[in-house]
């Protein structure tokens, strides 16, 4: 019997963008919404400082790819963060055992965009906070929602504004982010970096992380940049 394969992949791919398109999908990326601002925030520094700041929220391709759009930030880096060096590498970290949360790295601008304007980000668009261990079709600690702050302001200004959310009830669920102190960042794979931008066709990416950039650029049209 002769098979056809070009008839065969296509109806694998189709399949595969099936199973995606109806795998749970984070609120960012169906219904995003412009959450208040943090009430304790850092005050705007004089021009020319560059911070830190450490995000968790699911697959590190889409939270990379949102940080990247965002006025103020100078780089995001995909990488790993809460586990030891010899077991920060995907293939790893995958196996859910490590500690490890697929973490991206913001360095950016604070007279340009504050800590607390990056956290309201974070939770308007760029993944679910109430989601536990997972964020849409991943499941596994490492999809965790976590942030690692790097300063005792970050981890006040992060647990006041998860206070002010929850006791807003802007979601319907409260939210379960780790606020933990950054040990480590270790960055990703090379082929993990600038992800989005590389395979924007791919149907994970269309159906997961598409949207949290189009949610950002409609929900925050003013820190949105197209670079």
């Amino acid at each position: 019997m002769r098979f056809n394969f070009g008839l065969i992949a296509i109806a694998v791919v189709a399949a595969l963008v099936t199973i995606v398109a109806l795998s749970p999908r984070s609120v960012s990326a169906e219904s995003s919404k412009l959450l208040p601002p943090p009430a304790l925030d850092a005050t705007k520094p004089a021009p020319g400082g560059i911070q830190t700041a450490v995000f968790a929220g699911g697959c590190f391709w889409g939270v990379e790819a949102v940080f990247k759009h965002v006025k103020g930030v100078k780089s995001a880096v995909s990488g790993y963060s809460g586990g030891a060096s010899s077991t920060a590498s995907y293939p790893v970290v995958s196996s859910g055992t490590t500690g490890h949360a697929e973490a991206v790295q913001v360095t950016y601008d604070p007279s340009q965009v504050t800590y607390g304007e990056l956290l309201q980000i974070l939770f308007s668009v760029a993944h679910d906070p109430t989601q536990l261990n997972r964020q849409g079709p991943d499941r596994g600690t490492q999809y965790r929602s976590a942030v690692f702050y790097t300063s005792d302001e970050q981890k006040r200004i992060t647990e006041a504004y998860i206070e002010q959310l929850n006791a807003a009830k802007v979601f319907s669920a409260p939210i379960v982010t780790q606020v933990t102190a950054l040990d480590k960042f270790y960055p990703a794979e090379p082929y993990h970096q600038d992800y989005l931008a590389r395979h924007p066709n791919e149907p994970y990416i269309v159906f997961n992380d598409m949207p949290k950039l189009a949610a950002l650029k409609q929900v925050f049209p003013t820190v949105y940049t197209g670079k």
